[in-house]
């Protein structure tokens, strides 16, 4: 992530996520570790509804290899936020998201981060091609 500014029109993508009252830490704010749910929870949202994944029974899954997070504003509940979601890079086997957790209505975002999905064989845990209905949809999320 680059040290610019993350706007709202910078994101293809919306996810509403809704905060919860244990989500707030002793300072009154949506602890940092529960940003990584809200990242995780955007992107298989998609990758579900939008690419069909079949988190249950489909022969490839997506492990999480590398992540991040940078803050620039605090949420705490009961806020309404939005996750901004791009790609950032698209490879044969691997994706790399970009995110953005977004108030509700406002432009500049409160945190950006990044995550890296290898999609594996269910069974063998090996890097497989990520299959063609995957790929569409996260094809038309890349940026750039």
């Amino acid at each position: 992530m680059t040290d610019r500014q993350h706007l709202r029109s910078d994101y293809a993508h919306f996810q509403p996520i809704t905060t919860r009252w244990h989500d707030n830490d002793v300072y009154g704010h949506v602890n940092n570790v529960t940003y990584y749910s809200f990242f995780d929870s955007a992107v298989n949202t998609y990758l579900i509804e939008v690419g069909g994944l079949d988190i249950h029974d489909g022969a490839v899954v997506g492990f999480v290899v590398s992540s991040s997070c940078d803050y620039f504003a605090s949420i705490a509940f009961p806020d309404r936020i939005e996750i901004g979601l791009r790609v950032g890079k698209l490879g044969n086997s691997s994706v790399q998201y970009e995110l953005a957790v977004f108030k509700a209505g406002e432009d500049e975002a409160c945190a950006a981060g990044r995550f890296v999905h290898v999609f594996v064989d269910r069974e063998s845990n090996r890097p497989v091609s990520i299959p063609d209905g995957l790929r569409k949809a996260l094809s038309d999320l890349l940026v750039g």
